[in-house]
């Protein structure tokens, strides 16, 4: 798939850019298709392109010398994917794959940097959408250790519904149990207690949020903190679109 005239609202980062600026990226934007388990850049290798997504979901994890693996990330609609190709670098110790399908802009990594470099409304919006990135990483390490099975579940589905726009959506408890860092029994057990107690429908590979006022009640306070200061983000971008000419 290819259309660089497709309106940048679906992605919230590009859709925050002024007029003037994204004009001036349209021409390196390509719409391509993202499949589950793609792999967007392994660990220690060159990042050649960078991606927004539009209803597609990135998982970013760190893997052990073992080969088991935990999620440190999660991008979609609302960011981008390679943020280490402006951070002074194009390689990471991380891994970055497609979780969800869907589509996204792909980029070659050294025009944007390029771009970045130029500074003024795209360096300002990105390093934004990485202040809030660095909250998202410290607060899930702080919940990792200090917070229960349930309520780690209970914020990553929440974190998931978010990114996807939608209460529904396929996922294994194998591939949940990966992302989080522990057993696939644990996620059985603790996949049940909230299946049980009406927050979620979980079969087939298929996950349904049915009652979220409870499963945020249940989500520890990790999940507000790194969805405010997303919300943050998008308020700051949104006053300097509104005050940069178009």
């Amino acid at each position: 798939m290819s259309d660089n005239t497709l309106k940048p609202q679906v992605n919230k980062l590009l859709a925050a850019l002024p007029t003037s600026d994204y004009e001036r990226l349209a021409p390196h934007l390509k719409l391509v298709s993202l499949p589950t388990r793609q792999v967007i850049y392994e660990p220690r290798e060159p990042i050649t392109h960078v991606y927004f997504p539009q209803h597609a979901v990135i998982s970013i994890v760190t893997i052990m010398e073992d080969g088991s693996t935990v999620e440190v990330g999660i991008v979609s609609n609302e960011g981008m994917v390679g943020i280490p190709v402006i951070l002074g670098g194009n390689t990471t110790t991380t891994k970055a794959f497609v979780q969800v399908a869907g589509a996204g802009m792909q980029m070659d990594a050294d025009v944007f940097r390029s771009e970045f470099n130029r500074g003024g409304a795209i360096q300002k919006l990105l390093l934004r959408y990485v202040r809030a990135v660095y909250t998202e990483l410290t607060q899930s390490c702080a919940c990792n250790r200090l917070h229960t099975l349930e309520e780690r579940l209970a914020r990553w589905l929440l974190t998931v519904s978010d990114r996807l726009e939608s209460e529904e959506f396929p996922l294994t408890q194998e591939f949940i149990a990966q992302m989080l860092g522990v057993r696939r029994s644990g996620v059985t057990v603790a996949a049940s207690t909230l299946s049980r107690a009406g927050m979620i429908r979980y079969q087939r590979g298929q996950i349904n949020i049915l009652n979220r006022e409870n499963l945020e009640a249940t989500s520890c306070e990790c999940y507000q903190a790194i969805q405010n200061e997303f919300a943050r983000v998008a308020r700051e971008s949104a006053k300097t679109r509104r005050r940069s000419p178009s």
